[in-house]
């Protein structure tokens, strides 16, 4: 994904832009002059958002809020280039899907690495230790477990296994001995990930995982990486913009999208590339994780957490104290609206890269993305009250939502049907 720096604080800033355009394409921006005129001078230095993909965003006082975008951080108000949390995310996602398209199409015999204490380990105690994370899975995501069963064996199982460590891993921070849990604690987790990657799991859970990436081609990366995010908890409660706040996403959510897509596999018909499947994985766990903030707001805030662009809260005339004081105005109702399209952006980069993973691994995952799209629009049934009533999929809906998932699962690749058109 190309990223546009550039320089807000003077006239020539812009003029250097055009360069940069002319090597990539056109840009459609309201926040910049036409090229082929002489701006007039900015009054005062100002951050500028921009990126090729997503548009840009001029952060200027005293002018309207304007539409939600994604984050490309390019100049801060010093005048200094920064690299976005996008740009800096998108480098791991070119990393893993580098790494899978090595594996593509290839027997999963071809990709099995020697794991001399798995190797010891009785064929029925792994049988076991999948069968627990399943149970596991069952226990906390019903609905998403329930999709797994369409998936072959070892593609099920391999899910089953990521999932419990990506929740014994968030309960560190989340759980019921978060008040106990230590910078150090969380050092020596990550030191037992490295420990259960080179075959040496500590637990029976871990014993899952350590086989299932025995099996597939996944990096340690997006594992050390959700640690960093448990990290975060430990010592931020504010996030100054949304550039900071997609880095946090991407740490504790989108990072799940990277570890499964080796597993769920990609549709051997799709035409689409490795790292536009990532990057759906990835705006997906991004997509999960702002309906998580936008639902759990009171609940965050009870806690001394506020999980929204500090920025963004400013420019709509609201500050700490209004989200703890909890009541619902116009202005609270027209920042979540923003914030709510910002989420559905996500979902519907999400949508186009399901249609490219292996048609027996999309039910779950058209499933969540379904269910979790369903929050945002109980917070709106909910007159954007997420102080004191918590956004919420009936059981009645989760029902109806699971044959649309199948039969969505069911489409060709986007891929595909663009090119049949």
């Amino acid at each position: 994904m190309a990223i546009i720096l550039v320089r807000a604080a003077s006239p020539a800033g812009l003029s250097d832009a055009a360069g940069i355009i002319s090597h990539h394409g056109s840009l459609q921006c309201s926040s910049l002059p036409l090229l082929n005129k002489r701006p007039a001078p900015a009054p005062a230095r100002r951050w500028m958002l921009c990126s090729l993909r997503y548009g840009c965003l001029g952060l200027d006082p005293g002018r309207p809020s304007p539409p939600a975008v994604y984050s490309s951080l390019a100049v801060n108000p010093a005048g200094e280039a920064v690299v976005s949390s996008e740009q800096k995310v998108y480098d791991v996602v070119l990393k893993q899907s580098a790494l899978l398209k090595r594996q593509l199409r290839k027997p999963v015999l071809d990709v099995v690495r020697p794991q001399e204490d798995l190797a010891e380990m009785p064929r029925n105690g792994l049988n076991q230790a999948y069968d627990r994370c399943g149970e596991i899975c069952e226990e906390y995501a019903k609905t998403f477990y329930l999709g797994t069963m369409l998936m072959t064996e070892e593609r099920r199982r391999a899910i089953w296994a990521i999932y419990v460590w990506c929740r014994r891993t968030d309960e560190l921070v989340d759980g019921p001995n978060a008040n106990y849990i230590t910078p150090t604690a969380l050092d020596r987790w990550e030191k037992r990930l490295e420990d259960l990657f080179a075959g040496r799991p500590y637990d029976m859970l871990d014993a899952a995982l350590s086989d299932t990436i025995s099996r597939f081609p996944i990096d340690i990366q997006p594992f050390r990486d959700m640690i960093e995010g448990m990290r975060s908890d430990l010592r931020k409660t504010r996030y100054n913009n949304f550039d900071e706040l997609y880095m946090y996403c991407y740490y504790v959510a989108g990072t799940v999208g990277l570890m499964s897509v080796p597993v769920m596999g990609i549709a051997p018909e799709s035409k689409a590339t490795t790292e536009s499947v990532y990057s759906a994985a990835l705006a997906l766990g991004i997509a999960n994780q702002l309906t998580n903030i936008l639902r759990d707001v009171g609940e965050d805030a009870t806690r001394g957490r506020i999980y929204l662009p500090q920025d963004e809260l400013a420019q709509a005339g609201l500050s700490d104290e209004d989200i703890f004081k909890g009541v619902v105005t116009n202005r609270w109702r027209n920042f979540m609206k923003r914030q709510i399209k910002r989420a559905r952006m996500f979902f519907e980069e999400a949508e186009r890269g399901v249609t490219e993973l292996s048609q027996a691994s999309r039910w779950p995952v058209w499933a969540s993305l379904l269910l979790y799209r369903q929050i945002l629009d109980e917070i709106e049934a909910n007159d954007y009250n997420n102080f004191t009533k918590r956004a919420y999929v009936g059981k009645g809906k989760k029902l109806l939502a699971l044959p649309v998932a199948y039969g969505k699962s069911l489409l060709l690749p986007c891929s595909l049907r663009n090119t049949q058109t």
